[in-house]
């Protein structure tokens, strides 16, 4: 018998229903077992669906009926990953928020882990690929990849000090996403938002380290669209935090980092694909 919902898993996801099953009955193995740290009948899995129509609907009902704690919430009109994850943790019953991809390249085994990490002292939890001798993280993607990976995340540092705000694998008390005020929902990384909006001080973030998993399904792609939001969502978080001179200073030295990589990318031999698949997803991964 399910108790009071005290943690809530959300997964949005486009074009993932091959990934469904296997992400769900992986999560609440963990759960189910003697050691988890979070009581099972106290999560529930939510999962946002860009309104797929490849089966996901489905997939979801199947995993109700055998009685598994999971819903599925199909936007019709709205599209994007962080206005997914936001629209997730609205739905959410538990005071406790993880939100992970549905690739499979979060491990689900995880989960407990992430989830019992929050509490009132700790408002925001973030799976880290740079810590604790977890991540050899880039080994295998090519050098372009880590080149852009690295930057990318040295380029948050002024906005705050978590290692990887980058892996899209965190947690946030619902308290604290209240106050986030003005979240930027096009934004492409919602967790490094969410830490400078919710004003989340180093002291409150725990950080569990993790290896990267290999996407099961579906395909992953680093784009000049997927740069270039992340860089507007910098210049923006930018302005937020520090205003005027500080900010425009940042937009110059980013449109200079842009220029080079587009032009280090455009002479490069090598496929913008990482891995090419059955189904699709929302483009993550940096």
């Amino acid at each position: 018998m399910l108790g009071s919902i005290d943690y809530s898993v959300i997964v949005p996801a486009y074009k993932e229903a091959s990934n469904l099953r296997p992400l769900v009955t992986r999560i609440f193995a963990a759960l189910n077992r003697i050691d988890s740290p979070v009581p099972v009948g106290q999560v529930e899995i939510i999962v946002v669906d860009d309104n797929s129509r490849d089966g996901s609907v489905e997939v979801v009902q199947a995993l109700q009926q055998e009685g598994y704690n999971v819903r599925i919430v199909v936007r019709t009109t709205e599209r994007g990953l962080s206005s997914a994850v936001v629209r997730g943790f609205q739905e959410a019953q538990g005071d406790n928020m993880l939100c992970m991809d549905a690739d499979l390249q979060h491990p689900p085994e995880y989960v407990p882990q992430m989830l019992a990490s929050m509490s009132e002292t700790k408002l925001f939890v973030l799976g880290t690929r740079y810590g604790g001798g977890a991540g050899a993280v880039d080994e295998g993607w090519p050098l372009y990849r880590r080149i852009i990976s690295n930057g990318a995340r040295m380029l948050a540092l002024p906005l705050t000090t978590a290692s990887d705000p980058m892996s899209g694998f965190f947690g946030i008390r619902k308290e604290a996403f209240l106050k986030a005020k003005n979240l930027n929902v096009s934004g492409f990384k919602i967790a490094l938002e969410l830490l400078v909006k919710a004003q989340i001080h180093s002291n409150a973030i725990a950080e569990v380290p993790f290896a990267f998993g290999l996407r099961a399904a579906g395909e992953s792609k680093l784009t000049s669209k997927v740069m270039r939001l992340y860089i507007e969502q910098l210049l923006e978080l930018y302005w937020y935090s520090y205003n005027g001179l500080i900010a425009f200073a940042f937009l110059l030295f980013l449109a200079l980092i842009f220029l080079v990589w587009r032009y280090s990318t455009s002479s490069s031999s090598e496929p913008m694909i990482a891995t090419t698949v059955q189904g699709g997803g929302h483009g993550r991964g940096q």
